[in-house]
């Protein structure tokens, strides 16, 4: 039986397996759809499936701004050499494309819709590059802005990704200042690795605990433990400005001009357009940071994910 383009197309749609395998598919069973579906099913898909049981701890980290939103994803591959493959780049790029577009509420949202230019799905095209490239692929996690001025940073070639938000008063969406400043704090944000936005943000069971900590030296300390309370107390508020310093962006030193404050820099490039610039907010995501940043953690996190630890 003979088959044309049309039904390869509609058999990568059926099953989203590559067009190169649904071809031999189908001549491998002159051109009969249903039997084409379940050789796939017992050759193509269940490599996937293989596949899919194998740790992806590889990988890049990508933020864009959209015109209908700013997004950064992160995803992983096997190997580095995979997470430098075009195609595989071009996945991550797409994928980043999709949440910035129809912004997903979660993985298996995000999963179901179209991927970019094809008709499949993002399903769909994850399983096909898995089979293309031959590596497990997998999608770990993304975040979007849909509102405000976000600027997008991206550091050693995936290694780092950031998305910072910002609100800016009416006409300076596109100030070179502002858009500036936003580059500058992201490009901040990937090297200092701020925890918190501003100090408000601390919660007070951190505080306590950072307390805790300082307390605790000064009582193993023979210099600071004979000290009165008042005074160790004193002690320990001047340590949580330090802490706010070196965890909360706002209060962190500017890195272009560290005698000032990010919070004052801010504000002055703010007077200098002659408006409010707000920073809403901000994320960073680093290939592979698991429980201490260490590759092997990272590794062991996505091996639970997908069962096999």
């Amino acid at each position: 039986m003979a088959f044309t383009a049309a039904d390869v197309k509609t058999l990568r749609e059926m099953t989203g397996v590559g067009m190169l395998d649904c071809k031999k598919a189908l001549a491998e069973t002159d051109g009969d759809m249903d039997k084409a579906v379940e050789l796939l099913r017992e050759k193509g898909l269940a490599a996937a499936q293989k596949k899919a049981g194998r740790i992806a701890a590889e990988g890049m980290a990508y933020a864009e701004v959209f015109s209908d939103g700013a997004a950064l994803v992160e995803v992983n591959a096997e190997t580095d050499f995979v997470a430098k493959n075009d195609q595989f780049i071009e996945f991550v790029k797409d994928v980043c494309y999709v949440v910035g577009k129809w912004g997903p509420v979660d993985m298996d949202t995000l999963m179901t819709l179209p991927y970019r230019k094809t008709g499949l799905t993002v399903q769909q095209m994850l399983q096909e590059k898995v089979l293309v490239i031959g590596e497990n692929i997998k999608i770990r996690r993304f975040v979007r802005y849909d509102s405000g001025v976000s600027v997008a940073y991206n550091h050693m070639n995936g290694r780092i990704g950031v998305l910072l938000n910002m609100e800016v008063s009416a006409g300076l969406e596109q100030n070179e200042k502002v858009l500036e400043l936003g580059k500058d704090l992201a490009m901040q944000i990937a090297a200092m690795n701020p925890a918190f936005l501003d100090k408000a943000d601390v919660s007070q069971e951190t505080l306590d605990k950072e307390k805790e900590i300082q307390l605790a030296m000064m009582a193993n300390d023979p210099k600071m433990a004979a000290k009165p309370d008042k005074v160790k107390e004193g002690i320990v508020m001047g340590k949580l400005g330090k802490y706010y310093e070196e965890n909360c962006l706002m209060q962190q030193a500017f890195v272009k001009e560290n005698k000032v404050s990010v919070e004052k820099h801010v504000a002055a490039v703010a007077k200098e357009v002659g408006g409010s610039i707000q920073i809403k907010g901000f994320y960073r995501f680093e290939r592979g940071e698991g429980l201490e940043k260490k590759e092997e953690n990272f590794a062991e996190e996505i091996a639970k994910q997908l069962g096999q630890a």
